[in-house]
């Protein structure tokens, strides 16, 4: 029964990394063309605000405590407003090749904000991985202002720097509410209130997209986007965690780079050249070197 559960969760790792993967490519198929990052942002969050509602129509009640409303807003605003935000000018500005490579820094900058805030510390191998992956970031971006990159862009990598920060501190210093409460109460709470918060500031965004030049193909791309992304995979990703440790569960984050390279350069949405392949090799090493040294 336990190795059932176990093969399970790692189906499910790999179904919620597969479908982050797709992000890249789609949301850069359709940002600042035809649909801006406001009203993106904006939509997703309404439709996954109402998805995150479904699941209470057979699970019991769980009282939120009040004392703890006032964290859950702070936490909608970093992950369900500020990340977003961040995340859709990013896309918009830069290429899904270097998007998808930048966002796999995640765990490296949950060390770095664990040792500021003295929850961890470093040691050799951490300290060694540390510094060559977020040299090769650094890289990633730099090289993003020359011209031979000419769909990848300096303030689009930054603002995806910027999400991918939002993330590590959201993992840091939010872990005690995670652990507190269903994770369908919690992600139904910070949904809600992100789609509350954007509706007012997006919605103009919205209507005045342009979804009359949108084909059929890009009509299914808007409808992947908006919908499975927005829930599913954050509820893969909290079951896997019943079964598998978090290490393991990170392993698999190595798939979102490779598969939104080859969907994105199959789709002629970008190129992968030589020096941003080389930089996501170091990266993915740096990130592998702290990720094993926990395991250790």
């Amino acid at each position: 029964m336990e190795g059932r559960e176990t093969l399970k969760a790692h189906i499910a790792l790999l179904g919620c990394n597969i479908v982050w993967a797709c992000d890249y490519p789609f949301y850069n198929l359709l940002l600042g063309r035809y649909i801006e990052p406001l009203a993106m942002v904006t939509a997703s969050l309404v439709v996954a605000a109402l998805l995150s509602w479904i699941p209470r129509l057979w699970e019991s009640p769980q009282t939120i405590e009040r004392s703890d409303w006032g964290i859950i807003f702070i936490a909608a605003l970093l992950m369900g407003v500020a990340r977003k935000v961040m995340m859709m000018f990013g896309l918009s500005r830069t290429s899904p090749i270097d998007g998808a490579i930048i966002a796999t820094i995640v765990p490296l900058l949950v060390l770095l904000v664990s040792v500021i805030a003295r929850i961890d510390r470093l040691t050799a191998r951490k300290t060694v991985g540390l510094i060559i992956g977020m040299a090769a970031a650094v890289a990633v971006i730099v090289t993003s202002n020359t011209p031979t990159h000419d769909k990848s862009g300096l303030w689009g990598n930054v603002m995806m720097i910027c999400s991918a920060t939002v993330t590590a501190l959201y993992m840091v210093f939010f872990k005690r509410l995670v652990a507190k409460y269903r994770i369908t109460t919690l992600l139904r709470a910070m949904y809600t209130i992100s789609a509350i918060v954007m509706f007012p500031i997006g919605i103009e965004s919205v209507v005045k997209s342009d979804f009359t030049g949108m084909n059929t193909h890009l009509w299914a791309a808007a409808a992947f986007v908006l919908i499975v992304p927005t829930y599913l995979p954050n509820l893969l990703l909290n079951y896997s965690l019943r079964f598998v440790e978090p290490t393991v569960s990170s392993i698999y984050t190595y798939i979102q780079p490779v598969l939104a390279v080859s969907l994105s350069v199959a789709m002629g949405l970008d190129v992968l050249h030589l020096d941003t392949a080389l930089f996501a090799v170091v990266l993915f090493a740096g990130v592998w070197m702290v990720i094993s040294s926990y395991r250790r």
